[in-house]
């Protein structure tokens, strides 16, 4: 039966789509696996004693970015010099024939290192090391000094080829993977205000607030994981990229208020009060909603920040109406939990407009990266 080309080019398209969305781990599957290819040839080419430990390093040190990277082959290879160091130093030190003598040995060079290790993750390394270096010479029949010496070069050796294809093979930056983050928040953020202020008497249910808000949270510690990394290759000269403080200190920002928001919304006004300043409300979810998704949008894209002016005019119309609502005196009649709750929003939508214009400085700043 012959097979159908519509559906044939309509599979096509979703298999494009679909690697268009998951690129980045593509690309970082690819990575690994030509620097796992590429560590075994040098080290073979280099007669190492162990090519395991380099090909083994250059899987570890190849990340999605090339400041992770970075990072993961400064500590990895930090952590293997002060093992061998340490490792090396006892076994030549301490004479260590038996097996009793080797057992205690042993235990001198893994207890402090893994308490070392317990404090510092980044150099969970050092007692893996220490143990290699005190353990290879017994297996292989090598001096303690030869082992140190083979450990340090098979690290080198693959740390370095990780390192380099990250670099060389369709290298992922920092900062386009902490744009391509702070875009997906940005969008959690407008989805956020939409559902808390289009229906400005009726928060959505706990359930439903709890998702938006774990959610928000989940985006902003993935963003504030590879801004790290973008901040190591902007330290390491290896991009012309801003300064990822900025930007992640706005978005922590536009969190809070999002969660101030969530807790005042629901104050049960009077029927007049809502009729009064529901129309704004849903202006400010509409303008600000509109803004961040474009907002994310000009960070990917590196381009220049919307227009804001929609946004200023939402805000300037509730300010007016929620003033007119104090002067005519229609609060007093309101509860004292929903007056609070009342003010409390108003508090948090000042907030809200700051830190929109602060958004709209920081995706300047990014955009002057593309001139």
């Amino acid at each position: 039966m012959p097979l159908d080309p519509k559906r044939i080019q309509k599979l096509l398209r979703h298999g494009r789509a679909l690697a268009y969305r998951h690129r980045l781990q593509l690309i970082l599957a690819l990575r690994v696996t030509l620097a796992a290819l590429a560590a075994y040839l040098v080290a073979q080419v280099l007669h190492l004693r162990l090519p395991l430990w380099a090909v083994l390093t250059a899987l570890i040190v190849t990340q999605m970015s090339v400041g992770r990277s970075l990072k993961v082959a400064t500590d990895y290879l930090l952590g293997t010099l002060l093992g061998v160091a340490y490792g090396g130093a006892l076994a030549i030190l301490i004479p260590h024939e038996s097996e009793w003598a080797l057992l205690g040995v042993l235990a001198f060079a893994v207890a402090p290192l893994a308490l070392i290790a317990s404090f510092r993750t980044n150099f969970n390394v050092l007692p893996v090391t220490a143990v290699i270096v005190l353990l290879v010479p017994a297996m292989q029949h090598v001096s303690p000094a030869g082992s140190a010496i083979d450990r340090v070069l098979e690290v080198a050796v693959g740390g370095a080829t990780g390192f380099l294809i990250s670099v060389l093979v369709w290298p992922s930056r920092g900062h386009q993977i902490t744009t391509d983050a702070a875009a997906q928040m940005l969008r959690l953020i407008a989805d956020a205000l939409t559902a808390l202020l289009q229906q400005p008497t009726h928060a959505p249910d706990d359930q439903r607030l709890r998702r938006i808000q774990d959610g928000i949270g989940a985006a902003l510690a993935r963003l504030n994981a590879v801004g790290a990394e973008a901040e190591h290759e902007r330290m390491a000269r290896l991009t012309s990229a801003p300064d990822t403080g900025p930007l992640l200190r706005t978005l922590l920002r536009l969190r809070h208020d999002v969660v101030m928001l969530g807790r005042a919304v629901s104050c049960e006004p009077s029927a007049e009060v809502v009729q009064r300043l529901a129309p704004s409300l849903r202006a400010i979810a509409a303008a600000s909603a509109d803004f961040l998704c474009e907002a994310g949008t000009a960070l990917r894209d590196l381009s220049a920040p919307p227009p804001i002016e929609a946004v200023d005019a939402a805000f300037k119309a509730y300010t007016d109406a929620f003033g007119a609502v104090r002067r005519d005196g229609l609060t007093r009649t309101m509860a004292s939990e929903a007056v609070e709750r009342f003010f409390a929003t108003g508090f948090a939508l000042d907030q809200l407009r700051d830190h929109l214009s602060d958004l709209h400085r920081v995706v300047g700043e990014w955009a002057k990266m593309r001139s």
